[in-house]
């Protein structure tokens, strides 16, 4: 697909315009400069015709400061990658010496340039694009991405690059991954080691990525759609709406998952944000694989460190005693590859459906009788059974009384359909029906309301 990437000096609106040209909010937006730092995909569409949009960072040439020069190096692999590059500038302010020093180093890459002239609000500030004609690209636009102005002939110019729309190719299946955790457990790193390349911006400092960044990756004929989120704090230790929207990201990131790797620090061990984080994976509906990063820090491991670490894990994170645990370190790449193997298991488990007469011709009455087998008074209260979805499976059991069963009931009854079917890794969801309340007649209900007055008077 034809590809165009956005770049331009800090705070100059590029991540304004590249949510309007895709359409919807894909970039965090906000009036600090520097918001976005990894590159950012999204989908332009215009006449039938489809184009590849890159987001980038703010550009400061020869960055020497550790985040700048991260940025840096991703606006240079945008570049390398795509057909067309979009310097955008602000009308406004006019040229400023930052932007005649990023016009020769995107010269020296040969690719055509159309310079957007943003903040360009109406008609009467038309004049100040005059001055960017003097950097000869391939076209100048005044636009204003704030309010959709002048998009229109600059999404034609793209179009008209792009030439001829190749027919869509049929979308093929993957598997989207989700890794979050709280900010500086290696999320990135995590990322970086599985892609075998530097996708995201790795740095000590806490919160060093921002917008939710997804990478296609191919693996054995397979497709996996890898996503790296922002460090989910605490609510009230958020600052500042970018990181407060960053989070809200991360959170829309895990529903739209099938897998969550929840990334733990194996150096500091299970924390409460940690536990936090694990109930909003759980709530997402998608599976959940347990990564203990930093195992290679652990000093003096033996056989009994890992059972320590999920018994901790079960302690603090009861609600996850179905998801798989792994140790890895995202430096060394130790047991990296086999994070795959998991979500593998995870995702087909994910897709398993039990036919509704399996249920009740053979494992009601098997989980009746193995129920009857634990107090021979109790009865299990089940009349019927069906799966009603699966991704997550979800069961809808119809009760034999007019009252729900009992929390430890249900809870046997998710174990026993995990010991039956699999659903690795996978949260298993239950509703219940039960029989409707006896209708009283008109006659029993005025007998009922006398003796009630005559009682209290």
């Amino acid at each position: 697909m034809f590809q165009v990437a956005i770049v331009g000096r800090p705070n100059v609106g590029k991540s304004t315009l590249f949510n309007r040209l895709c359409g919807f909010r894909r970039s965090i937006v906000g009036d600090m400069p520097g918001i976005t730092r990894d590159r950012i995909y999204g989908v332009a569409r215009s006449g039938g015709k489809a184009v590849s949009v890159l987001d980038t960072g703010g550009l400061i040439p020869e960055a020497e400061a550790l985040i700048p020069g991260g940025i840096l190096r991703q606006v240079e692999a945008a570049i390398l990658e795509s057909a067309l590059v979009l310097l955008v500038v602000d009308g406004r302010i006019g040229v400023t010496p930052l932007d005649e020093q990023l016009l020769p180093m995107l010269r020296k890459t040969g690719k055509p340039i159309f310079t957007v002239v943003n903040k360009i609000d109406g008609p009467e500030l038309e004049a100040y694009a005059a001055p960017f004609y003097a950097f000869g690209t391939a076209g100048v636009f005044p636009v204003s991405a704030e309010h959709a102005r002048g998009l229109g002939d600059l999404v034609d110019a793209i179009m008209a690059r792009a030439g001829e729309a190749p027919e869509e190719p049929v979308a093929e299946e993957e598997i989207r991954i989700a890794v979050v955790g709280r900010p500086n457990v290696g999320k990135s790193s995590l990322v970086n080691r599985m892609l075998g390349f530097e996708r995201s911006i790795v740095t000590d400092i806490p919160g060093t990525t921002r917008d939710s960044v997804d990478t296609l990756v191919r693996r054995e004929g397979k497709r996996y759609r890898i996503v790296d989120t922002a460090g989910i704090r605490r609510k009230g230790k958020t600052e500042g709406l970018a990181e407060k929207i960053s989070v809200v990201m991360a959170q829309k990131s895990l529903r739209d998952a099938d897998v969550a790797l929840l990334l733990l620090d194996a150096e500091e061990g299970v924390t409460k944000l940690d536990a936090a984080i694990g109930g909003y994976a759980l709530e997402s509906g998608c599976s959940v694989i347990i990564v203990l990063n930093k195992w290679d820090l652990v000093e003096g491991k033996d056989t009994h460190t890992l059972e320590t670490f999920r018994a901790s894990v079960e302690r603090r994170m009861k609600y996850l005693s179905f998801a798989p645990i792994i140790t890895v370190s995202a430096v060394t790449g130790q047991r990296v590859s086999k994070i795959f193997d998991l979500v593998d298991q995870a995702g087909a488990a994910r897709k398993v459906r039990v036919p509704t007469g399996t249920l009740n011709n053979l494992f009601v009455p098997d989980l009746a009788e193995q129920f009857s087998s634990r107090n021979p008074n109790l009865k299990l209260g089940i009349r019927y059974i069906t799966q009603a979805r699966s991704d997550p499976p979800t069961f809808v059991v119809f009760c034999s009384g007019r009252e729900k069963l009992h929390f430890s009931t249900e809870r046997y009854l998710v174990n026993r359909l995990r010991d039956h079917f699999g659903f690795f890794a996978a949260p298993v969801r239950i509703q219940q029906r039960t029989r409707a309340p006896r209708r009283q007649n008109a006659k029993t209900s005025q007998n009922e309301q006398k003796r009630s007055q005559q009682k209290n008077s």
